[in-house]
């Protein structure tokens, strides 16, 4: 499903200068295309886990860590409640995630058996068991306590000892802290602990051991089954929420007629005619089809010839039919035309008239207002062009590689990049409609259900955004994708 980023107010009504005399109705598009140029990349950009034990900030008197450092051993005689040996894990829990988790094995509980698992702050002290100072938490295995800030602990769950697995973790999405013991839900705290924290363990007794699994080793308790529950209760808690008669219908017909899907729009009409009971919408829910059903023919043929790589029979026909729109060959619709040619070129190996294609047609775009981003007039050391792409539509890199449908650049050479274009002609044309007034206040770029879509994504941000940037990263198409 296409979108796109909000088009920006005009400050008239005239459609037509909106065409003409501003860039802005389809710089959009270009920011489109840099979206999923990029995309890929940015979502690959992982946080840095937990892997190990910290062994530069702990309490190395009273404590041992291994050689592989994943395990920790009391070796020292405690006479105080300052005598813990305390290690974090060398990175704080990440963060863009629903959940975080990690366990010790209790290889040996000592004489008091002392032994705590928890979250703390970088700068917590490291003498203390975790729990006892402020910005930190811990499950305690001697009494079975759970403590948050303060000396004093609150009843919480089972005490544990040797041989035992303990885990704690984070759900961002409820926002709080669960422990488990075993394989099997504790009991759970509100997380009311922000910024960055770092796993924690904690030994105060002579000869207690634990081995630590940053999540190398399978876990004791099903992490990906605790994420799925969540998820579902989720989605129950979405499916619960009571929604018009039908409005999914008007929703998919309007998206159809938006984006000129003619055939597609035919099957639709006839399916829900065959609906029992017929599909019917009440009139204050209904929307209006006929701004969608404008030009609805002819924008269903740009986008097949788009689709078909037959760009010169769309320019042709653009200059012929929307002249406005071509801006003396000068738009940004004609731009992604010319550069949508360029592709095609190379697509079916035709490099040397690719290249000579883009110094006749592309060149123009060189210092007009708009692609001075895009475009810059500068030679390239191997003298291929004589302009430079930018890495937000670096088309022209197509020509280094010998196979550049498999470079970092192939997704140039998928359809989906003829649909981007396409999407941008088509709204070009929708926004000529004289019966639309003002077309870019109106969001009519825009189908309904993209703007619904785009709606849902602002909330689910916000929503993060008050839980301090912390949980999973909403992608609309990864939530599409997993439900189809």
């Amino acid at each position: 499903m296409n979108s796109s980023p909000p088009p920006a107010n005009s400050a008239n009504g005239d459609t037509t200068n909106n065409v003409v005399n501003g860039q802005d109705l389809n710089l959009n598009f270009l920011d489109k295309i840099r979206l999923a140029a990029t995309r890929n990349a940015k979502e690959d950009e992982g946080e840095d886990l937990p892997t190990e034990l910290n062994t530069i900030n702990s309490a190395g008197g009273f404590l041992v860590v291994s050689p592989d450092k994943l395990s920790v051993k009391y070796t020292n005689t405690n006479l105080h409640g300052h005598d813990v040996g305390v290690v974090q894990a060398n990175k704080p829990a990440p963060i863009k995630c629903l959940t975080y988790y990690f366990e010790i094995f209790v290889k040996d509980s000592g004489i008091k058996g002392q032994i705590a698992i928890g979250f703390t702050k970088e700068s917590f002290k490291m003498r203390r068991q975790p729990g006892w100072e402020v910005n930190s938490c811990g499950y305690h295995g001697d009494d079975g306590f759970l403590y948050r800030g303060q000396g004093k602990g609150e009843p919480f769950g089972p005490k544990y000892t040797k041989d035992d697995t303990v885990g704690g973790g984070i759900n961002y999405a409820s926002q709080e802290f669960f422990f488990t013991k075993n394989g099997a839900i504790v009991g759970k705290i509100p997380k009311d602990i922000r910024g960055h924290i770092f796993p924690t363990v904690a030994v105060h007794s002579q000869n207690e051991e634990v081995l630590v699994n940053f999540g190398k080793n399978k876990f004791a308790f099903d992490i990906k089954g605790y994420e799925a529950l969540e998820r579902n209760k989720q989605q129950m808690a979405i499916e619960k929420l009571s929604t018009p008669p039908n409005i999914g219908y008007g929703l998919v017909k309007t998206y159809l007629l938006h984006y000129g899907y003619e055939e597609t729009l035919n099957a639709f009409n006839l399916a829900t005619q065959t609906t029992v009971p017929p599909i019917h919408i009440d009139q204050e829910n209904a929307i209006d089809e006929d701004d969608y059903s404008y030009a609805l023919k002819q924008r269903k043929n740009f986008r097949q010839l788009v689709r078909n790589g037959e760009i010169d029979t769309a320019l042709a026909e653009l200059r012929n039919l929307h002249p406005q729109i071509v801006q003396d060959d000068k738009s940004v619709v004609c731009f992604l035309l010319h550069c949508q040619k360029f592709i095609e070129l190379v697509r079916v190996g035709k490099l040397e008239e690719g290249v000579k294609y883009g110094r006749l047609e592309l060149a123009k775009f060189v210092g007009l207002t708009g692609f001075q981003d895009i475009v810059e007039g500068t030679d390239v050391s191997f003298n291929i062009i004589p302009f430079y792409f930018k890495q937000d539509l670096d088309c022209f890199a197509l020509l280094v590689y010998e196979k550049p449908e498999e470079s970092s650049v192939g997704y140039f050479l998928e359809d989906s990049q003829r649909e981007l274009v396409a999407d941008a002609v088509n709204a070009a044309i929708l926004s000529t409609n004289p019966n639309k007034k003002d077309v870019q206040r109106s969001g009519h770029l825009q189908s309904h259900l993209e703007k619904l879509l785009r709606q849902l994504t602002v909330c689910c941000l916000e929503r993060r955004s008050l839980n301090g940037d912390q949980g999973e990263t909403f992608r609309l198409h990864h939530v599409l994708n997993n439900n189809r």
